[in-house]
């Protein structure tokens, strides 16, 4: 294992507090868009979540009113039209590695969408496990707007899981924009809150989730993502071991011990 809270990049703010990672992409003058060295570095701090025993969960947040732009125009999607086949699948498989290192990192992760997620901002938030926005928050998977087909990144995969196949189909063939209240309507979103209140929500929501028992929680998350590719007989079967594991822990335990004294569990993550 290793410890986490130290990271110093260079192309996104880092802060982690009482086992809570925070992220903020950093160009708000701009809207927070990514580019290549962003993306590499977000995919590669999200890989190495899976080791890190000082993080339980992970707030990704807006900044300056904004989530994410998506690719930004100069710095990705001019050089991408200048590119070989074979220097755009390193590209497309790079980005998709950043939604797997997502899916994969063993920690459940929050987004909190004020302003624009759009392109690639919409799949981040997308591979979340958890969304709040604010009634401000507009979301588009803008992928036709600039020529390209709508399955990028995962978004036919998950995003129909979220909302529905018809809702999703219509996103991503059109690229237009998901209104907050259409995504808390339809499931994209928790819940709505006031843009003064959506740090402090997203992160009570964190603190919540980290005072359970976090080793459990790996599994939810891992078992949330497997079972997608599963029967349903391959899932009942997955869950009765994974609960089983589950039930070698200290914080089985615990839980135990606590009810039987009538106190609340005090869970340490083992």
């Amino acid at each position: 294992m290793t410890a986490m809270a130290g990271l110093k990049p260079k192309h996104f703010l880092w802060e982690v507090e009482g086992r809570i990672a925070r992220v903020r992409l950093d160009r708000p003058e701009r809207k927070n868009p990514l580019t290549f060295d962003s993306y590499a570095e977000l995919r590669d701090t999200f890989r190495d979540l899976v080791y890190a025993d000082d993080i339980d969960a992970v707030v990704f947040l807006s900044n300056g009113g904004n989530f994410c732009s998506g690719g930004d125009v100069h710095d990705i999607i001019g050089p991408l039209v200048k590119m070989d086949m074979k220097e755009l699948l390193a590209f497309t498989r790079m980005t998709g590695d950043f939604v797997k290192a997502m899916l994969n990192c063993g920690k459940p992760i929050i987004a909190a969408i004020d302003g624009v997620a759009v392109g690639a901002g919409a799949i981040i938030a997308m591979s979340a496990d958890i969304r709040i926005a604010t009634p401000e928050a507009k979301t588009a998977f803008l992928f036709t707007r600039v020529g390209l087909a709508g399955c990028d990144m995962g978004a036919c995969a998950i995003l129909p899981r979220i909302i529905g196949q018809g809702r999703a189909a219509e996103l991503l063939y059109t690229g237009r924009t998901m209104t907050a209240a259409e995504g808390e309507r339809w499931g994209f979103y928790n819940r709505l809150v006031d843009a003064a209140a959506l740090e402090t929500d997203a992160l009570e929501m964190a603190a919540r989730i980290v005072s359970g028992p976090t080793f459990a929680h790996g599994i939810t998350k891992t078992q949330l993502n497997q079972e997608w590719s599963m029967g349903l007989d391959q899932a009942i079967e997955a869950e009765a071991q994974a609960q089983a594991i589950c039930m070698q822990t200290r914080d089985f335990e615990r839980a135990y011990k606590a009810f039987v004294a009538k106190e609340k569990p005090v869970f340490e993550g083992n």
